[in-house]
């Protein structure tokens, strides 16, 4: 057996002298990690810890999910004003500028009504006598949008390993980062991350996720080919995992516009392709969204779900956007919930959606 040496800091495993790799696995240096429960191949409920513990973490990063949402929360501090001086002869004018000020956050217009409305009829009905007891009733209804269509917020990984995850989305929205920052997390809880470079059209993709792999002490698979095909890059990272006893492969593809028709249907290939090698894969397909786009994101998020079956969404960049009201469009609208959401550009603030923490950081 010959051993292939390559020009970067990573080793390549070992393969036949005479074998023409169409794929390269990197094997990154060991980074010492500090997890809370050992990760074990084959361990009973692993999955279940590991998404039980990044629930228990959204819940103590509160001050992360706070501190993203400020523009939301000062776009919204006007119901405040509206609230503080109340008084049951002024409820249509305090109603209809608590309804522009939750279109200006991007609610929707559906949305913005159907809040509006019940806060109108339990006003009328006595069930709402103080502006605080109208504050808690948008908090309510806010949550209740957000818990009744959009429950699974934790990661669906099943029972067997490798568990699958595929990031897909359109150029620009954060797709590449998202993945490395979700590896960094799961790292960190103790599973063992395998990267698939399954971005074939972008020529600094695969160089991008390296960085990635490297920076989070993961191992990765690319395609050496300029040819090779997504699914197959794909299908032999999931194989690897499979052989390797990796605990998650997380697949890169390429950025897409929805309306691009023989891209879409190669996302389609790649749900397959995946699936041969691991029964049931992907477990999770992540839609990548660009919060700064507010609603605008809904005609594609219809889209990839239509073709490939979205099973959950980050939003990212929503530290830089006042729009955090299309977070609870997108989950009433689609009912696809939100995994992530994206309040920074460390490698931790990718965050775990929690609803409540959510809710309590856009209307104090």
């Amino acid at each position: 057996m010959a051993t292939p040496t390559c020009s970067s800091s990573f080793s390549v495993i070992s393969r036949p002298s005479s074998y023409q790799p169409q794929f390269i696995l990197f094997n990154l240096p060991p980074r010492t990690v500090t997890s809370r429960f050992r990760c074990s191949a084959g361990s009973t409920g692993f999955f279940t810890k590991l998404g039980r513990l990044i629930k228990e973490k959204a819940k103590s990063d509160v001050d992360k999910i706070f501190s993203g949402f400020s523009k939301t929360r000062t776009n919204l501090a006007v119901i405040d004003e509206l609230l503080l001086y109340w008084n049951l002869s002024d409820t249509d004018r305090v109603l209809d500028q608590l309804e522009e000020a939750l279109l200006v956050s991007d609610f929707g217009p559906r949305i913005t009504i159907k809040i509006v409305e019940n806060l109108r009829e339990d006003i009328l009905s006595g069930k709402l006598k103080s502006g605080n007891e109208i504050k808690e009733a948008l908090k309510r209804n806010v949550l209740e949008l957000l818990t009744s269509k959009g429950s699974k917020t934790e990661l669906q990984l099943g029972f067997r390993k490798p568990a699958v995850i595929m990031i897909v989305g359109v150029n620009g929205g954060g797709k590449t980062t998202s993945l490395g920052k979700l590896a960094y997390r799961l790292k960190s809880e103790g599973a063992k991350i395998l990267m698939a470079a399954g971005d074939t059209f972008r020529a600094a993709a695969s160089d991008q996720l390296e960085i990635w792999a490297e920076r989070t002490g993961c191992e990765i698979v690319v395609a050496e080919s300029e040819k090779a095909k997504a699914s197959s890059v794909l299908a032999q990272a999931v194989k690897k995992g499979k052989e390797l006893g990796f605990d998650i492969v997380l697949c890169d593809t390429s950025g897409r516009l929805h309306t691009n028709y023989s891209l879409m249907e190669e996302l389609i290939s790649c749900k397959k392709a995946v699936g041969k090698v691991v029964s049931g894969a992907p477990n999770e397909i992540l839609l990548v969204l660009d919060g700064t786009t507010g609603l605008n994101m809904l005609p594609q998020a219809r889209e990839f779900n239509e073709v490939v079956g979205v099973t959950g969404l980050i939003l990212t960049k929503l530290d830089g956007s006042a729009r955090g009201g299309c977070v609870v469009s997108v989950v009433d609208e689609l009912g696809i919930p939100v995994k992530f959401v994206g309040v920074g550009e460390g490698v931790e603030d990718l965050q775990p959606f929690d609803a409540e923490a959510f809710v309590n950081a856009i209307l104090v």
